[in-house]
């Protein structure tokens, strides 16, 4: 396997698509092809599609950022064929942008986000959160799939006791610039909502994946409220408070280590339990 870093940061880099049919862009604004990780499993990693959403809306609208996303996945993507991504401008201002972003292979669409884009502006600056704990120590160290990067966290995922259905993550993602950041977060918030949902659940860990249970992300919503860097410690604060008719549902909080709430995500999920 490559270096999984590396193989990450490729995947961000979309390719231009010429308008046209020929480009997939079935009366795109814009369109953008998307290589994909090199894992050794044949389905596509939901993170990897959200940060590849991210990205493309940025492409296409230069000077805005991302406000929200709220995606959808239809359909299993393949690793063996690049993805390409229809950039539709439903309107854009001097201030906020609405674009749909649709994601297909020759299979096709994967998956579809609903996208806000805001220009930044300055006004009053509050919050009411509690506050970040430290960061815990080296002994809290977690290794987790599909993170390059250092991950620190308050419970383990894969052990069989129950618990309540809450995590705290610290990961420290490497520096990639404001642009990046957004994406990378995206990305990584894909993860371990399931896991933390199962945590109530005596018995059953997240590693019990497609022996114990089935599971699939349905939908995923970011926002993303201030500005904000990779390289230093984010704390993604998450919690779950439902499993219900086959499904899941969790939500979360990135903080900065100082305590700036700088994104928020959700996720539904289906989650079959095996008899």
């Amino acid at each position: 396997m490559p270096d999984l870093w590396s193989d990450l940061l490729a995947c961000l880099d979309l390719r231009e698509l010429p308008p046209g049919r020929e480009a997939g862009a079935w009366g795109a604004s814009a369109a953008y092809e998307g290589r994909n990780q090199r894992l050794s499993y044949h389905r596509l990693f939901g993170g990897q599609l959200l940060a590849q959403f991210v990205w493309a809306a940025a492409l296409a609208c230069p000077g805005k950022a991302v406000k929200s996303l709220h995606a959808l996945f239809p359909r299993e993507g393949g690793s063996g064929e690049p993805v390409r991504y229809e950039v539709e401008r439903h309107r854009e201002g001097g201030t906020f942008a609405t674009l749909t972003v649709t994601a297909r292979q020759s299979s096709g669409v994967i998956a579809t986000a609903a996208v806000s884009m805001h220009a930044a502006e300055d006004g009053p600056d509050h919050q009411t959160l509690p506050k970040a704990p430290p960061v815990p120590g080296p002994e809290h160290r977690v290794e987790i799939d599909l993170l390059p990067w250092e991950t620190r966290a308050s419970a383990d995922l894969d052990t069989a006791a129950s618990g309540p259905p809450e995590l705290d993550l610290w990961m420290r993602i490497p520096e990639a610039g404001p642009e990046g950041a957004p994406a990378l977060t995206a990305y990584a918030t894909d993860l371990t909502l399931i896991g933390t949902a199962l945590r109530p659940v005596e018995g059953v860990g997240q590693r019990d994946a497609g022996t114990a249970f089935t599971s699939a992300v349905t939908s995923h919503t970011l926002w993303f409220h201030r500005p904000f860097r990779t390289g230093d410690w984010l704390l993604f604060r998450q919690h779950s408070p439902l499993v219900a008719h086959g499904r899941c549902f969790g939500r979360g909080d990135v903080l900065t280590e100082d305590g700036a709430l700088v994104a928020s995500y959700a996720q539904e999920a289906l989650l079959r339990f095996r008899r």
